[in-house]
């Protein structure tokens, strides 16, 4: 099932990309070409891996939803990984975020997602974190819901703080960026 975008801000737009010294046209290239790869990977886990999934551009952004299982992670704990169980979380919640002029992953995002019932309830809200995994880098986190259901994800990523290179092409990531997936029929679980 894909997700349906009902909600963007900022307009979505495309980030300059001009030949500069500090980016030629065959680097351009090169990251146009990670971009590729890394949307294939999205593509592929939208489609086979989550229960839901979908995308919506805003600012200069694409941000990409998926929703599956609760999930085990390693967490470093005093200096040592332990893997750590869901306890009473029930679904994971991924966000992807990539560039809109060439679809690299954006790292180092202040991400969060609200989650409402078809009341309009908030039924759970945080911070989802920036994760590892052996094929695509995304941001997400478990949370617990009520039941299996009807639910609306609200994504919101502010402006982050890390500096752009580039004088042409930096002026990118300013604005907040909220974007709302709306009508999800979820069913809650562990993986």
């Amino acid at each position: 099932m894909t997700a349906q975008p009902i909600t963007t801000r900022p307009e979505p737009h495309t980030p300059p990309s001009k030949a500069t010294d500090e980016a030629k046209p065959h680097q351009h290239r090169y990251a146009h070409e990670q971009g590729a790869a890394y949307k294939t990977a999205l593509t592929h886990m939208a489609e086979s891996v989550a229960q839901i999934g979908g995308e919506v551009a805003g600012g200069d952004m694409i941000v990409a939803l998926a929703v599956e299982e609760a999930e085990g992670m390693y967490m470093l704990t005093d200096g040592q990984l332990e893997w750590q169980e869901p306890e009473s979380e029930n679904i994971h919640i991924e966000v992807a975020v990539r560039d809109a002029g060439d679809d690299r992953f954006i790292p180092g995002l202040d991400v969060a997602v609200s989650v409402r019932d078809e009341s309009g309830t908030q039924v759970a809200a945080g911070p989802v974190q920036f994760l590892w995994h052996p094929w695509l880098y995304h941001y997400g986190s478990n949370f617990e819901l009520p039941g299996d259901g009807t639910y609306s994800v609200t994504v919101r990523i502010e402006p982050p703080t890390f500096p752009r290179h580039d004088k042409a092409n930096g002026r990118r990531y300013a604005q907040r960026v909220t974007v709302e997936f709306a009508d999800l029929e979820i069913e809650i679980g562990h993986s």
